[in-house]
């Protein structure tokens, strides 16, 4: 039964994907959108692997508010989206996408931590345009890029990598995927190492 439902549950996140309009191309974004061109797929080396424990930070959130990953140590799963850059196509594409997704994160106990090397104003605008985001979005400006660099997903051009690191509840990495930065990167793999992280429930006596 429960190799049913894990089945089920990657199926949705690959429908969320599918069904939704590429909103970088949207009315919301027209006009908006600064064509990078086809960028070499990656360009750094991750520092860190399946297994250790997440290196934290703090970074300022375009809440005003400030966030470190150990905020949620003990009591969330995290994942952390680095994503190149704000007023991007397929940035801006991924991260609606992950908006219409937040019930396989809620179910899965994490919360998204979306992270890219622009800067606070430039945040607030771009994410403005998306409507309210649920998960936080965080700057790695200053000190440029600090946050990528740590995980080892800061390219030589100053942005990031389109990068997810999964994050269980005790700090550690479940989960890396450094994806081609000219594409959006497939929902059902986070989903299914996200299903793997749940908590399993304690059975009744």
């Amino acid at each position: 039964m429960k190799k049913i439902c894990n089945i089920s549950f990657i199926l949705s996140a690959v429908m969320i994907f599918q069904i939704y309009p590429a909103f970088g191309r949207s009315e919301a974004f027209k006009d908006n959108i600064y064509e990078l061109g086809e960028l070499k797929p990656t360009d750094s080396v991750v520092k860190v692997k399946i297994g250790d424990p997440a290196p934290d930070f703090t970074l300022p959130s375009v809440s005003g508010e400030k966030v470190s990953l150990s905020d949620f140590k003990e009591k969330k799963n995290v994942v952390l989206s680095f994503v190149p850059a704000a007023w991007t196509p397929v940035c801006s594409d991924q991260w609606p996408g992950y908006h219409l997704a937040k019930s396989i994160f809620e179910e899965n106990e994490a919360v998204l931590l979306g992270i890219t090397t622009d800067n606070v104003p430039t945040l607030f605008a771009w994410t403005n345009q998306m409507g309210n985001l649920w998960f936080p979005v965080l700057s790695d400006f200053w000190r440029h890029g600090a946050t990528a660099d740590k995980y080892g997903v800061l390219r030589s051009d100053g942005m990031s990598e389109r990068a997810l690191f999964a994050i269980d509840k005790k700090g550690i990495i479940q989960y890396i995927e450094v994806s081609d930065i000219n594409a959006r990167p497939k929902l059902e793999s986070l989903a299914a190492a996200l299903e793997k992280m749940k908590t399993p429930l304690t059975p009744s006596k």
